[in-house]
Order: structure tokens, then sequence, then C-alpha cells
């Protein structure tokens, strides 16, 4: 395992905030990084130096990691890559983070895990003037409220799909999505306050063409990085695009009848990746799959074997560079057969 002191220097802390007892925490947090990490002394002897107890050094440690003080990075050179990161790649051509759950744990739990390791993950790969896409729904949210502050500047998050239904208009929840994002990294949020689906292809081209969603579009073109979930029908915690009144069962039976097997931010695909010709995608407010394909680097979060058909799509089309998946959902991933 790799850690590395980001600040320098007792004042590193103070950037924090401009109140004093917080400057004076923050250093006392970064002195306690530095003991622990680059010095390897025990939180009893740093308990000692400080003059504090133990807890007190620990709840220090813990506070270095979430303000972003220390970064921790496990080293996995690819010729050293557990088995099943190093299929992943060979077949699919993405890179691949596999994590470790037991089979024992729930659903949730999972989730939780694969949120813990991708809010990890992503953080060292948003830098400063990133423009950074980000999709609503189950596996985004519980990303991030995990994600560590990292200062960056002049960065963007910006919404991937609207988020709009006949029951509510959505903003509260993908918002939140997004505010999150944004304050992890000090960037600016901007939001597409649009539904997800129109319900005539008509009114979507009409829309498109207002200059106040044009913005967001020209935005979107110029993505970085991109981060989506793979939406499915029968997963363990089921997707929010199909659980949260997004659509009606004439959507589900069209989705059907055209042999949808999942979604990207509310774009849909077939097992072989086609998407092109399906009806549903011409309402969507999603970015078209074949601009998503143009984003340099695009981080695919699952969790939950039932959504292996719908990553396998995914991949098929092209969507995803990097993946981050539990351990289960690999193995399936790598014993799917006609891949």
């Amino acid at each position: 395992m790799n850690l590395s002191s980001v600040g320098e220097g007792e004042d590193s802390g103070a950037r924090y905030s401009t109140e004093g007892g917080q400057r004076s925490r923050s250093s006392d947090a970064l002195r306690a990084a530095q003991m622990y990490y680059l010095q390897d002394l025990t939180m009893n002897a740093i308990a000692r130096e400080l003059r504090t107890s133990r807890s007190t050094v620990s709840r220090l440690l813990s506070m270095a990691r979430d303000t972003g003080l220390v970064e921790i990075q496990v080293n996995n050179p690819r010729h050293r890559a557990p088995s099943l990161e190093n299929e992943i790649r060979r077949r699919f051509g993405v890179e691949a983070h596999v994590v470790p759950v037991s089979e024992m744990v729930s659903d949730s739990e999972v989730l939780d895990r694969v949120a813990i390791q991708a809010a990890r993950t992503i953080g060292p790969l948003v830098d400063s003037d990133a423009i950074v896409g980000v999709a609503w729904g189950s596996t985004l949210s519980a990303v991030s409220q995990h994600l560590s502050k990292k200062v960056t500047h002049d960065s963007t998050i910006v919404q991937l799909n609207g988020a709009g239904n006949t029951q509510t208009t959505g903003i509260a929840y993908a918002s939140e999505i997004l505010r999150r994002f944004g304050q992890a990294y000090g960037a600016r949020v901007e939001q597409f306050p649009v539904p997800a689906f129109f319900d005539h292809a008509e009114t979507k081209t009409a829309m498109w063409a207002e200059r106040s969603v044009i913005r967001i579009l020209e935005l979107q073109q110029r993505m970085t990085m991109a981060i989506f979930g793979v939406g499915s029908t029968n997963s363990g915690i089921p997707s929010h695009v199909y659980s949260g009144g997004y659509l009606d069962d004439a959507d589900l039976r069209a989705l059907t009848a055209e042999r949808v097997v999942g979604d990207v931010a509310t774009m849909f695909f077939r097992a072989d990746g086609s998407h092109r010709d399906l009806r549903i995608n011409q309402r969507s407010t999603g970015p078209d799959l074949d601009l998503l394909r143009q984003v340099p680097r695009r981080i695919c979060v699952v969790s939950g074997e039932s959504k292996i058909s719908g990553l396998c799509g995914a991949l098929a089309a092209g969507l995803p560079t990097d993946l981050i998946l539990d351990e289960a959902s690999a193995r399936w991933l790598v014993q799917s057969e006609g891949l």
C-alpha cells in the first residue's frame, strides 16, 4: 500500500478553513498523518507526542483521509494483477478494478463496498480544468456519499441526462448527487433541467434547439471524463430509472420487444451493443452513445450479478474505458457465454 501526504508543513491544513479552530485541527491532522504514514509511529506514540488521547489520534487520521490530506493508493501493476482483473482487461479491453466482497453479504452491503472503492479510485483521476459528466441513479448516489475532498481549479461537473418524470421534477434527487461531486472537487455544477424522457421525439428536437439546452450539450461534447452505472430491470437493488416512475407499462413492453438489456444514463442498448434504431432513445435526454464513446475516460461502476446482462451490452457497445465492480459480478462476467 502506497500512501502519500498531500500537505507540506503545518500551514497546509489552513486551506480548508479560515476559522482558527479548524485551522489548528487540520494542522494536527496533518501532523498525525505524517507521523503515522511517513514515520511509522504507532497511534500511542503519536498520542504521547501530541499530548492527547489515542482515540483523538484515530479521529485526526480519519479527518486526514476524509479531507484529502492523505491519499491512499494500492499499487497493482498489471503483471501482478489478480486473475479476474487480467481476464477482464484481456477480453474486454477495459481497465478493471475488482472489489473483493464475500458472497455472504447483502446486496446493499455489496453496493456500499463497491461505492467506497469507486469513490477512492475516481478521486485521483479528477484534475483541474476537467469537465466531468455524471449520471444519476442508485449506484452513483452511493458513490457520491463516499467522495473525499480534493482541491481542483476551473473544473465542472455536468449532469449527463435529465431527471424529471410524470411524478416528480427529479431535481432534488439528481442535484444532490451532483452537489456532492461538486463539493468534493471544488467544481462548478451544471444541472440539466429537462425530463429523463420526452413524450414525443419532436419535443426533444425542439428543445435541443434552445440556447439554454445547447449550452449544456456543448459542455457534454467537451467532457474529459464520464461516470455512470448500468441500469437493469431485475437488479437486487432496483435501478432508479425503472423504480422511480420514469417508464410506463408501454415503455417496458417496448423494451422487451426490442430486446433491450440495459441502459447507461437512460440511453438503451441490446446485448450486442446496438442502439441507434431504438425508438425510446429518440425521446431520451441522455447523451448519444456515439458521443459518449468519444469521451477520453469513461468510468462504469457496477454492483450486483443481476446487472451482468446490462454490463455485457454496455461493453459490447464500447461504453466503458474503466470498470469498477464486485468480485461475484466479475466472476459472472468472465464466465458469460458468447462473449
